[in-house]
């Protein structure tokens, strides 16, 4: 029987601090120049925290909202 997660490299891996996160939510979004790859790497970042944190509720919104923005921008 299998197991119904692959937990294989997890061990080596190091989860990151809201810090963090925050930090690079900034670099990344920050400069105005959103494309489709940026929001994918937004919803890595947001993947990194519990879907309880009200930091990733937050985000989630903001991320919502520069999608509107720039689908809307897009035409």
């Amino acid at each position: 029987m299998t197991a119904p997660y692959d937990f294989a490299g997890m061990e080596n891996r190091q989860l990151l601090t809201e810090r963090e996160i925050s930090r690079s939510w900034i670099k990344l979004l920050g400069t105005g120049e959103h494309t489709d790859e940026t929001f994918d790497k937004a919803e890595l970042l947001l993947s990194e925290l519990r879907p309880e944190n009200p930091l990733r509720h937050r985000l989630s919104l903001e991320l919502q909202e520069l999608r509107r923005l720039y689908a809307k921008k897009r035409g």
